[in-house]
């Protein structure tokens, strides 16, 4: 890997396919690299881990209900009670909506992609042609330097 990269040809590769898997090294700091330059470029990247996502595409792209965590206590009728279900709007449409405008689109980068399904991660990597705006970015391993490549390749590879 270069001292300094530029990282022109990882944002030209990402809006060319619209999602790609990235192999990061394990000690860390070269993913905040290209963060910044996909900043630098006009994009806003939100960061999100692969655990807890449960079902992905209603959770990116679907109001989906979450409930609160019990706790092993009973509910006295104020605040939540075990039933209850609070529903939170599509993560992605809410970022979209909320997006400068000047920005060229959001970016969902998401780590520990490793855990997810092959299933997931073919919804992960037709985001983008339904809709444009929002390119995918999926740690799918760890190597010693850091590569990408477009996101179905991943799948093959696995």
């Amino acid at each position: 890997m270069a001292l300094i990269t530029t990282g022109n040809g990882f944002i030209r590769d990402l809006e060319k396919h619209g999602a790609l898997g990235v192999y990061v090294p394990l000690e860390g700091g070269f993913e905040g690299r290209y963060r910044r330059r996909l900043r630098a470029a006009g994009y806003v990247a939100l960061n999100l881990s692969a655990k807890g996502l449960g079902d992905v595409s209603a959770y990116l792209t679907g109001v989906h209900g979450v409930r609160p965590p019990h706790l092993g206590k009973k509910s006295t009728g104020s605040g939540a009670a075990v039933g209850d279900v609070y529903y939170v709007p599509p993560i992605v449409n809410s970022q979209l909506e909320q997006l400068p405008p000047k920005s060229k689109g959001l970016v969902l980068w998401i780590i520990e992609g490793h855990i997810l399904s092959d299933q997931e991660v073919e919804f992960l990597s037709a985001l983008p042609s339904i809709e444009p705006r929002v390119k995918v970015i999926i740690e799918r391993g760890g190597d010693r330097a850091f590569r990408w490549m477009p996101l179905q390749k991943t799948l093959l590879a696995s």
